[in-house]
C-alpha cells in the first residue's frame, strides 16, 4: 500500500486555518459543545476555512469553506467513513450503505441501486400519497398534533411499504420510533466519554444496549414474517435478498438487517424533521404561506398530491430545499484520514478527524447572504446558480451522496403539498421549537400545532 503524502491539486491557495478559541485543559471545546453545539459550530467560520477542535479526547478539524468540503467529499479513498461518530453509529446500523467504509461501499451501492432507480422511486410515490392523504382526512378542526411523531409515523409507514411491501401495525411503528430516538438521541453521549467508559454499566449504556436489542428484535420479526409470505414481492428487501456479492454469494440475515435498519433512519428520520421544521417555518413566514397555498390550490384543487405534480410544485421545492439548508439533519457527521494528506496547507496524519457539518455550511455568511434568513427563493435558479459548487451539502456530494436523495426529497414534497393543500396551521401553547440537544438526527424539541381546514382558493373567487 502506498503511503506516501496525498496533494489535493485543485485546491487554490489562500486557505486559513487555525484552533478554535478557548480550549480547556482535558476537556478542550466539549463544554462548549455540549451547552450549545450549533451555536458552537455556528462560530467556527470566523476562526477560518479550517478550524481545529478538541472535543475531551477527540482531536478534529472543520471545514468551513464549501471547496474544501467538496474536496474531501470527493476524496473518500482518503476521507473515508470513520472517526468517533461513524463508530458509534455502526453499533445500531452496523455496515449499512450510510456507515459503511470505502473498502464496501461499492458494491453495496451497486446492489441497492435497482432499489432507487427513477421508475422504482416513483412507485414509492404510490405509498407516499395514500399515507399522507389517509393521514390528513383524519384529522379534526382545531385539534393539535405533535408534528415530529405524527410525521414520523407517516415516513415509517411509508417507507415500510417501500421496504417490505407491507402494512405494519401502530406498535410496530411505535417500537420503532422508541428504539430509534433512544439509540441515536445516545450516540453523542457514548462518543464523548472515554471509550473504556462505554463497556461499564452506565445508565446511558444501558439505555443504548436495550434500545439497540429491541430495535434489532423488531426488525428480525418483520423480516421472518416477510419471508414467510407467498407473495412474491417487488420492493428494496426483495433486492436485497436477491442481491449477490462480486464472488456470487448471498447477503448475510446481519448484512441485511444494516441495510434496513440504515434505510429506514433515512426514510423516516429525515422525512420527520424536516416536514416539522417546515411546517413550523411557515407559522413564522405567512407571505411564505400564502404563496404555498396559492401553487397548492392551482395544482391539486383539494386533492392528495401525486408523483407527477412534482415538477408543478417549484415553490413546494423551494421550501423544502430551504428547510433542508437551515435545519439538515445529518448536521455533524466524520471522515477519517486514511494517508497523511495536505488540506488548506496543513498536514493531516493517517486517522486524523474530520468533521463534515452540512451546519456549518449553509450558515456561512462567506456562503450564503443572510445565512439564518428563511428564503425559499435563494432556489430560483437564476440565484441558485451563483452559489459556489458544493454550497448545499444536505444529501453529501460524490460517490457517498445520499442513494435515496430523491426518494426523500419527494417524500417531504409531496407530503407538505397534500397538508397546505387541505390545512393550515398555527404553533399552539407548550411548543418548544428549538433544536433537542445532542441528538443523531437535527429535530425540534416539541412542535405542536393547531390545524384549520382550509378551502380551496382558485383564481375565479379571488375577490
Amino acid at each position: 500500500m502506498d503511503y506516501a503524502m496525498t496533494h489535493l491539486p485543485t485546491m487554490p491557495p489562500g486557505y486559513t486555518s487555525a484552533t478554535a478559541p478557548g480550549v480547556l485543559p482535558l476537556l478542550g471545546h466539549a463544554p462548549y459543545f455540549v451547552y450549545d453545539a450549533l451555536g458552537f459550530l455556528e462560530s467556527l467560520p470566523t476562526h477560518g476555512d479550517l478550524v481545529r477542535i478538541k472535543l475531551g479526547p477527540i482531536r478534529a478539524y472543520v471545514p468551513c469553506h464549501p471547496a474544501l468540503l467538496r474536496e474531501i467529499l470527493n476524496n473518500d479513498q482518503v476521507f473515508d467513513k470513520g472517526g468517533p461518530f461513524y463508530d458509534r453509529v455502526r453499533e445500531i446500523a452496523g455496515n449499512g450503505l450510510a456507515s459503511c467504509p470505502h473498502a464496501d461501499h461499492r458494491g453495496m451501492r451497486r446492489m441497492l441501486q435497482p432499489a432507487f432507480s427513477r421508475r422504482r422511486t416513483a412507485e414509492y410515490g404510490t405509498f407516499m400519497e395514500q399515507e399522507i392523504s389517509a393521514l390528513t382526512k383524519s384529522w379534526e378542526e382545531g385539534s393539535v398534533i405533535d408534528a415530529l411523531p405524527t410525521f414520523y409515523g407517516i415516513a415509517v409507514r411509508t417507507v415500510a411499504r417501500s421496504l417490505f411491501a407491507t402494512n405494519i401495525g401502530d406498535n410496530t411503528v411505535e417500537d420503532i420510533r422508541q428504539s430509534y430516538e433512544i439509540a441515536f438521541g445516545n450516540v453523542f453521549a457514548r462518543m464523548l466519554m472515554p471509550k473504556v467508559l462505554a463497556r461499564f454499566p452506565l445508565p446511558v449504556n444501558r439505555r443504548f444496549q436495550q434500545a439497540n436489542a429491541q430495535l434489532t428484535m423488531t426488525v428480525n420479526a418483520i423480516m421472518a414474517q416477510y419471508k414467510r409470505s407467498p407473495v412474491e414481492h417487488q420492493d428494496i428487501l426483495s433486492t436485497l435478498l436477491a442481491a449477490r456479492t462480486e464472488d456470487g454469494a448471498a447477503l448475510t440475515g446481519d448484512q441485511i438487517r444494516d441495510q434496513v435498519v440504515t434505510l429506514i433512519a433515512g426514510g423516516s428520520e429525515t422525512t420527520a424533521a424536516t416536514l416539522s421544521w417546515a411546517c413550523y417555518l411557515l407559522t413564522q413566514h405567512p407571505a411564505a404561506e400564502k404563496r404555498l397555498h396559492r401553487e397548492t390550490d392551482s395544482v391539486l384543487a383539494d386533492r392528495p398530491a401525486r408523483w407527477e405534480d412534482l415538477a408543478q410544485l417549484p415553490y413546494t421545492t423551494r421550501i423544502i430545499t430551504e428547510t433542508l439548508r437551515l435545519y439538515p439533519p445529518g448536521w455533524f457527521l466524520t471522515r477519517t484520514t486514511t494517508r497523511p494528506v495536505t488540506l488548506a496547507g496543513t498536514t493531516l496524519p493517517t486517522g486524523t478527524t474530520v468533521v463534515f457539518s452540512p451546519y456549518v455550511l449553509h450558515r456561512n455568511a462567506a456562503v450564503f447572504d443572510n445565512p439564518r434568513t428563511f428564503d425559499p427563493d435563494r432556489w430560483l435558479p437564476e440565484r441558485a446558480a451563483t452559489l459556489p459548487r458544493g454550497a448545499f451539502a444536505t444529501f453529501g456530494h460524490g460517490a457517498r451522496k445520499c442513494i435515496g436523495d430523491n426518494y426523500a426529497m419527494a417524500e417531504a414534497i409531496l407530503m407538505l403539498a397534500t397538508l397546505a393543500g387541505r390545512w393550515r396551521w398555527e404553533i399552539a401553547p407548550g411548543a418548544d421549537p428549538r433544536p433537542q440537544r445532542l441528538t443523531t438526527f437535527l429535530r425540534p424539541r416539541r412542535t405542536l400545532l393547531k390545524l384549520h381546514a382550509r378551502t380551496v382558493t382558485t383564481e375565479e373567487n379571488t375577490p
